[in-house]
Formats: C-alpha cells, sequence, structure tokens
C-alpha cells in the first residue's frame, strides 16, 4: 500500500495489518501506512505481522544535506570504481605483474569493488528519489556482503603480510613457497573462511522474528541496527556477532604484527643501505593499507565512551574512503603497478 493512501485500517484486506509511520519514514514524503502481511498459526490462532520490507533512514543528522551527501558519495564511488578496475586490469595485462603480491592485490581490488558497492549505489538512490525502502531479501544481502568482504579483507591483509614476510626473510626460497598452488589455497580460504563466518551471522540476524517497526536508523542494514527491531531476545546474535568479529580482527591483527617484527628485524640485520630501503619500500604500502583498515576499527573498540559517535564515521570511511584509498596507495608507490598502467593508457603490449 502506498504512503499517503486515503484507506483506513478498518477497509484493508483482512489478511494485512498497517502500522502508522511516523512523517518522512517512508521516502521523505509524509506520513502513511506500512502493511506487513499476517500470518495466523494454526494451534492456538495466534496473530502476528511478519516484516516484508525495511525502511532505512540514513545517516543521523544529516537533514538538509542531500545534495551535498549526493555529489560526495557519487564522487567517491566513481573513483572507487575507476581505480580498482585500473589495477585489475593492469595486473590482468602486464606479465611482469604475475607474482603473488600482485596476485593478493588483484583480490583486494576485487574486494574493494564488492566493499564500495553494498551500501552506496542504495545510498545514492535514496538520496535522489527520496524513497528509502529496502526488500527484506535486499537488506539480508547487505547484512552478508557487508560481513563477507569485510572479513575476506581482514585476511587478505593477513595473507599478504605473510607473503612480505616470505620476501624478505626467506627471499632465496620465495617462489619456492609462495608458489601458484600455495597462493591459490591462501586466496581460497580467505574467500571460503569468510562467506561461512557471513552465513552464520546473516542466518542468526534473519531467523529472528520481526513483527515490530521496520525502520531501520541507519544508512544500510548492518546486525545491530536491525536486531533492534527484532521482537525476541537477541541476546545470541548479538554475543556471537561481538565475539567473532572481534576474534577475527584480533587474530589477523596480531599476525599481522608478528609478521611485521619478524621483518623489522630483519631489515635492521641487512648490511645494505640499498636493500634496507627496498625493504621498507616493499612493504610500506601494505602497511598503509592496514593502517586505514584496522586504525579506525581499533579507535572504536578503545574508545567505548566515544563509539556511539564514532561508529557512523567509520562506517563511512571503511565503506566509502577505504575503498578508494587503496589503489591510490600502491600506485602512488610502486613502479611497476604505473608502469603497467601507463602501457594499460597508451595501449603498449607489455613484454613477455
Amino acid at each position: 500500500m502506498k504512503a499517503g493512501s486515503s484507506r483506513s485500517v478498518s477497509e484493508l484486506h483482512p489478511e494485512q495489518q498497517c502500522q502508522d509511520l511516523p512523517g518522512g519514514a517512508a521516502g521523505g514524503r509524509g506520513g502513511g501506512l506500512l502493511c506487513c502481511q499476517k500470518n495466523e498459526s494454526l494451534v492456538g490462532r495466534v496473530n502476528h505481522t511478519v516484516v516484508t520490507h525495511f525502511i532505512l533512514l540514513g545517516i543521523p543528522n544529516t537533514n538538509g544535506l542531500q545534495t551535498i551527501l549526493f555529489v560526495t558519495f557519487l564522487a567517491f564511488y566513481l573513483c572507487t570504481l575507476l581505480g580498482n578496475l585500473l589495477i585489475f586490469s593492469a595486473i590482468l595485462t602486464d606479465s611482469r605483474l604475475h607474482t603473488p603480491m600482485y596476485f593478493f592485490l588483484c583480490n583486494l581490488s576485487i574486494v574493494d569493488l564488492g566493499f564500495s558497492s553494498i551500501s552506496t549505489p542504495k545510498f545514492l538512490a535514496n538520496l535522489w528519489a527520496q524513497s528509502r525502502t529496502i526488500s527484506l531479501g535486499g537488506c539480508m544481502s547487505q547484512v552478508f556482503f557487508w560481513h563477507f568482504l569485510g572479513s575476506t579483507e581482514c585476511l587478505l591483509c593477513t595473507v599478504m603480510a605473510y607473503d612480505r614476510y616470505v620476501a624478505i626473510c626467506h627471499l632465496l626460497r620465495y617462489l619456492l613457497i609462495m608458489n601458484r598452488r600455495v597462493c591459490a589455497l591462501l586466496a581460497a580460504g580467505t574467500w571460503i573462511a569468510s562467506s561461512l563466518h557471513a552465513t552464520i551471522l546473516t542466518s542468526l540476524t534473519f531467523t529472528l522474528p520481526y513483527c515490530r517497526s521496520n525502520v531501520v536508523e541507519y544508512f544500510f542494514c548492518d546486525i545491530f541496527p536491525v536486531v533492534k527491531l527484532a521482537c525476541a531476545d537477541t541476546y545470541v546474535i548479538e554475543t556471537v556477532t561481538f565475539t567473532n568479529t572481534g576474534m577475527v580482527s584480533m587474530t589477523c591483527f596480531l599476525l599481522i604484527l608478528a609478521s611485521y617484527v619478524r621483518i623489522i628485524y630483519s631489515v635492521l640485520k641487512m648490511n645494505s643501505a640499498e636493500g634496507r630501503r627496498k625493504a621498507t619500500s616493499t612493504c610500506a604500502s601494505h602497511l598503509a593499507v592496514v593502517t586505514l583498515f584496522f586504525g579506525p576499527c581499533a579507535l572504536v573498540y578503545t574508545q567505548p565512551q566515544l563509539s556511539k559517535m564514532l561508529v557512523t564515521p567509520v562506517h563511512i570511511f571503511g565503506n566509502v574512503v577505504t575503498p578508494m584509498l587503496n589503489p591510490t596507495i600502491y600506485t602512488l608507490r610502486n613502479k611497476e603497478v604505473k608502469a603497467a598502467l601507463r602501457k594499460l593508457r597508451g595501449g603498449q603490449t607489455p613484454a613477455h
């Protein structure tokens, strides 16, 4: 039933139940009635409503800034798509970049393309068309892919740290250790493990009954804003989400830290200043990406008194800004990637 309809609740079909929405919740066009399907239990004939869609309220405290937000998010999104597609194409077309480091960088570009597309297109559509409705399936997809790609990037950063560790600490055996089979298994492992992680969280979230308001007070569907609307005990899903995401992030961070402690020790033992410079340069880009990924999250977890204020900027930074910065970081500090991009732009065939 469309918002603004003049039909009263009593005139509705008996298998529907409607709920008043506050003004502006249904696409910003004033109040309206939200219709949910009503199910009847055969035992006891207990009635309850079933949410079939959600309404995203957008970024909190941004009323009147729709135009600015639309232009800003669109610019970031287009830059993200362009940058990551260029990196991906350059690595595929230049045989000199068919090495383990660039293979994992290619995977990271795919993750960034997906990450930026989870919420940004829907948010842009909401700002442009003033329609904030998202289907139940769409909401489930946002929850799944946000945790799937977030976990994948976390694991990829860890695998890339291991790759840098082998390249610096075991240089003579690098190609033997990081052969194609090992690289493929490591990459496949990150994607498979992340999909299982996201499937568990999404299943726990949407097996809960949703029979109250369907207004999500956020700009995309994430677990905590969504489960607030459930009419059941949410202790299990909140505990599992916090524990799983915390364990994955902390384990990956500790492994990355251990890798770089070993790398720093090896670099300090080098006699050649040129060797130290090359080792530092080859790790600088990865360290910048790791800092962009873990830094904002650490800020939220270590500042509980500010977590409510920081969570939205952190999500925006992770969804919109970081996927755009990652290809820039690797391009600015990497002569091989810049050379491949120049050849790609000029249409030259890389030397084999």
